[in-house]
């Protein structure tokens, strides 16, 4: 596990954007923090990594999927009101495993139905308003530009 500190959004968007650089576009990343961690910040940062306009990321809450193109396809999923093996596999969330990039914020509702090898990004509030933890856990020796796991 590394932890990488962000001292504000642009910095989390950076950190995302780099992390997503060697990406191999089949990977499930779930998105653990509170209301406000940045969850969504991270995902857009992400997104710019894969080239995807920052501006076209917005949080799914309530269609539940956003998709996006660039380049790898991105499949960006709320969970928040998913809490059971049923709703999620309604939601269709398992067809699109190796599909694309997913990312899945609200991980911890379904977190025990994640494929092995999904790469878990914890982000939590820091001391400062606008800090921000991030820690990073992948299975395996990946290596990410930047970052490495």
């Amino acid at each position: 596990m590394i932890k990488v500190l962000s001292n504000s959004a642009k910095d989390t968007e950076k950190i995302a954007s780099d992390f997503a650089k060697n990406l191999r576009g089949k990977e499930v990343i779930a998105l653990y923090g509170g209301l406000g961690a940045g969850k969504t910040c991270f995902t857009k940062g992400l997104s710019k990594g894969l080239s995807i306009k920052s501006d076209e990321v917005i949080s799914p809450t309530f269609t539940l999927l956003n998709e996006y193109s660039g380049k790898y396809r991105v499949y960006h999923f709320d969970m928040y009101r998913i809490n059971s093996f049923d709703e999620l596999y309604s939601l269709g969330f398992f067809d699109f495993i190796g599909a694309g990039v997913i990312i899945v914020e609200w991980s911890e509702n379904i977190s025990k139905f994640l494929p092995d090898g999904t790469i878990m990004i914890h982000i939590e509030h820091g001391e400062k308003e606008n800090e921000r933890i991030i820690s990073i856990e992948c299975d395996g020796e990946e290596k990410y530009e930047n970052i490495s796991c």
